[in-house]
């Protein structure tokens, strides 16, 4: 039998100005034991910015979101522009700043920002494919503009201030805990807040789990 394969969107390499290490890694840890294949992938684009995650301050350099990505998938990945609905049979995206800074404009120009052409393509080819997304910690609010007609139902968890701008636009929140999901079952989309809310690895982890048993149910 076929390995059902999963697309695993990232978006650079580092929580604060790329994908979430530990989140891309646990996606990745549980596709491979639960039988399925991670098919990785990521924007060849500049980064919105670099930030030294020692300090977290920002670097006065010039990064590219796939080659940074290409550290967590240990070079094995692809340019987003060259995978299609038809080449994977669901899609789940790590969270991190990236997801909300070089997959979109959420970071900094909110709900009005502009999602990245080639992510809102495929998003949306997934979900009028009737495959299902998955997403984790701030990338619902990437999906959430990407697919804001279809008026999803998502969680990043707790944040008043983010869910108030995602409601804005058509999004509906649902508040969960860390190890908690929220399944839209009609747009075939399933969330839940990992770092949002964390506090740690093993917490996220639980969630994290729950999205990947759930998405791939859902194929």
């Amino acid at each position: 039998m076929e390995k059902k394969k999963v697309g695993v969107l990232l978006s650079g390499c580092g929580v604060f100005d790329g994908a979430e290490i530990h989140e891309a890694v646990l996606t990745l840890l549980y596709l491979d034991q639960k039988g399925a294949h991670a098919v990785c992938m990521a924007p060849d684009i500049p980064q919105a910015h670099v930030i030294n995650h020692l300090t977290q301050e920002e670097i006065k350099e010039t990064r590219n979101v796939l080659v940074e990505s290409a550290r967590i998938a240990r070079g094995e990945i692809k340019d987003i522009k060259e995978v299609r609905s038809n080449d994977i049979d669901a899609l789940i995206l790590p969270g991190g700043f990236g997801a909300a800074k070089n997959l979109s404009e959420f970071a900094f120009k909110g709900s009005e920002g502009a999602v990245n052409s080639d992510v809102k393509t495929l998003i949306n080819d997934m979900l009028n494919a009737g495959k299902p997304v998955g997403a984790l910690c701030i990338a619902p609010a990437t999906v959430g503009m990407a697919v804001k007609d279809k008026a999803p139902e998502m969680t990043i968890g707790k944040d008043e201030q983010v869910a108030g701008a995602l409601n804005a636009i058509g999004v509906r929140h649902k508040i969960c805990a860390v190890d908690e999901i929220a399944v839209d079952e009609k747009n075939r989309i399933v969330t839940t807040p990992a770092y949002m809310l964390g506090p740690s690895i093993k917490d996220v982890a639980k969630g994290i789990e729950k999205v990947v048993e759930k998405v791939l149910s859902m194929i």
